[in-house]
């Protein structure tokens, strides 16, 4: 097990072919640039298969860290056996009618989203959503918890919390803020035109107070030019990640990039060179979905990277630890939030 910890310190967080491992994923997931896997839809397809898969991947080496976009609504790719979560946006209206009833609700999803995630050996979903919804971005709607920085905030603290309780740690996203443009990034690269001023005042709000509050143990930055700040994307640029991100707000957790197979990721060099200014800017993981031919071009072409010892220590908070037996039984908590969801969405 000591040279699987050693072999998991690399950067690269890629994904499977599909419900079990191929020789090739297996071959690959053994690389030293490889520290984690994204499961998608077709890599889930039932709660107790996923853990199944998760136990293989585990095994092959014990600290390879397990993710998913699980955020509930429209973007949850676990949905067999495990609980169908309401987007975000539903706790707004929910919390404008009772902040209490919103809050807690917050908390009894985060928990319980967490939870059964966990249970099928999952050890990190990339959420909660920070941005705030503008009515502008077809990629963010409804995955938002609101317009308003400050509702945001409240609910998505009281998610965290929850998803804390379940022992999995939040990642935010997407730095600084995706509401506003309207162009998609998985489609092309939006631009914004707003000061920095004015995003720190609005956009930033949600981002810098749980910094603050260490909620976060993960951040996820835009694949967004913010024009009047610097002429890279955020999750390229080291004013955006190391002099704003690092030192402005304090933040010392991990850094995710988005998914460099999204258009908005497009650099001049391809994908190697993409991952290559994405780590030298500051992000601490490249993420590389649905691209096999990408995946292998970095992680066969990455040199001199791996995670510091800082990122390591963080990484290991995140693992999932004990048994990844899958308990279809419900809890009584549960049971109450499933009551609650009936009653009050």
């Amino acid at each position: 097990m000591g040279n699987a910890k050693v072999l998991s310190a690399g950067p690269v967080i890629l994904d499977v072919a599909g419900t079990e491992l191929s020789a090739e994923d297996r071959e690959l997931l053994t690389h030293p640039n490889v520290g984690g896997v994204i499961l998608f839809a077709r890599n889930t397809k039932t709660a107790e298969q996923t853990a199944h898969l998760c136990r293989n991947i585990k095994n092959i080496r014990e600290n390879l860290l397990i993710c998913i976009d699980q955020e509930g609504g429209r973007v949850q790719r676990l949905t067999e056996g495990v609980t169908t979560i309401p987007p975000m946006a539903s706790l707004s209206k929910l919390y404008q009618q009772s902040a209490e009833k919103g809050l807690s609700l917050a908390r009894e999803l985060g928990w319980l989203l967490a939870f059964e995630l966990r249970t099928c050996g999952i050890d990190n979903t990339l959420a909660p959503v920070l941005d705030l919804d503008d009515n502008q971005n077809p990629a963010i709607g409804s995955r938002s918890f609101s317009i308003d920085p400050l509702t945001t905030l409240a609910l998505a603290e009281s998610f965290i919390l929850g998803m804390n309780e379940a022992s999995m740690q939040a990642v935010g996203k997407h730095f600084p803020g995706h509401g506003f443009v309207k162009v998609d990034s998985h489609i092309d690269l939006p631009r914004d035109h707003r000061p920095l001023a004015e995003i720190a005042a609005r956009d930033l709000v949600p981002f810098e107070q749980l910094i603050k509050k260490s909620c976060l143990a993960g951040v996820m930055p835009a694949h967004i030019v913010f024009e009047d700040v610097d002429a890279n994307p955020v999750g390229f640029s080291a004013l955006w990640l190391k002099d704003i991100l690092r030192k402005r707000y304090g933040f010392n957790g991990l850094i995710f990039s988005d998914d460099l197979n999204m258009a908005g990721a497009k650099l001049a060099g391809g994908y190697l060179a993409a991952a290559a200014t994405a780590l030298t800017a500051g992000c601490d993981f490249v993420l590389m979905c649905n691209n096999r031919s990408g995946a292998t071009e970095i992680v066969d072409g990455l040199d001199g990277f791996a995670l510091s010892k800082q990122a390591l220590t963080i990484k290991k908070t995140m693992l999932c630890h004990g048994s990844y037996e899958f308990n279809p039984q419900l809890s009584q908590r549960r049971m109450n939030i499933l009551e609650r969801l009936a009653n009050e969405l």
